[in-house]
């Protein structure tokens, strides 16, 4: 399925959650890798006011975006943010919704 460029440019853009391990198997415990680096991937809550508008988005990042020390509530620099729709039957469910991936995730300032 097609990705789009989320800009984030004109957004305050904070830590919500810190970063923890993406499972692709939650009963096996198999963690999701990125496919074009081979890294790990993590799920980090971020916080994106815009506009008078906030919202909070669990984003997928390789650890090798990610550095050691974010915390909730630190302003963050979101590189290559891009959103995603995807479709699935679970448990002969069917599920859709957004999935939100970024190359790295970096303290102001750095």
């Amino acid at each position: 399925m097609p990705s789009f460029k989320v800009d984030t440019s004109t957004a305050m853009v904070f830590v919500a959650t810190a970063p923890v391990p993406k499972l692709k198997n939650k009963q096996t415990g198999e963690r999701a890798m990125d496919h074009e680096t081979g890294a790990g991937l993590s799920v980090v809550g971020l916080l994106i006011s815009d506009e008078g508008e906030g919202n909070l988005y669990q984003v997928a990042v390789p650890e090798t975006g990610l550095p050691d020390n974010l915390m909730p509530g630190m302003p963050v620099s979101v590189i290559g943010l891009k959103a995603r729709d995807w479709e699935n039957t679970i448990n002969g469910q069917a599920r859709h919704g957004i999935s939100f991936r970024a190359v790295a995730v970096t303290p102001m300032g750095a």
